[in-house]
């Protein structure tokens, strides 16, 4: 039942994981949410932490971009700054603005991973497009409203995952 919301590997932040595991993973172009992954909801410009995270992953020969539920101006102002492209209103847990960008970059879906927070739009869209996930936990305490909601039903099912072991860690992937 649970099936659709295990992921390909799990981490307690995005910046804790070394910049290799993707590229041993053969990821070309890595997909990061950015509420609670990179940053909070409220950020309209990255932290030092987000520079130095997206520079390793260029030094890595690895083209990540910035995908988000959120709106446009928000998202653009965050990606602009860190000079990467970005996905806007990516409806996740719909696999449509994924697929699209896969298609227009001409990549391999086993080319593509994505991160994020969330198992209801993060685990969910990367499933359904047939994309790797890499689970993280969220890295700030607010949440926007409708993120509430889904942490509602995430909770017990991320409860379930850990329980039955199916939350495997990046180091051991």
């Amino acid at each position: 039942m649970f099936k659709k919301f295990v992921p390909y590997a799990h981490a307690k932040s995005v910046y804790e994981v070394d910049p290799s595991f993707f590229k041993k993973a053969g990821v070309k172009t890595l997909f990061i949410d950015l509420d609670n992954t990179l940053d909070s909801y409220k950020s309209y410009h990255p932290k030092q932490k987000s520079f130095d995270f997206i520079k390793s992953i260029i030094d890595e020969g690895i083209t990540p971009v910035v995908i988000s539920n959120n709106r446009g101006k928000r998202v653009s102002s965050f990606a602009n700054d860190l000079k990467i492209d970005y996905v806007a209103k990516a409806r996740k847990p719909f696999a449509g603005k994924i697929n699209q960008e896969i298609l227009k970059r001409g990549l391999q879906k086993n080319d593509v991973m994505l991160v994020g927070d969330q198992l209801i739009t993060d685990v969910l869209a990367g499933r359904h497009a047939h994309i790797r996930v890499l689970l993280t936990e969220k890295i700030v305490k607010e949440d926007q409203w409708t993120t509430h909601i889904n942490r509602l039903m995430d909770r017990p099912i991320r409860h379930f995952l850990k329980r039955k072991g199916a939350l495997k860690d990046w180091r051991n992937m």
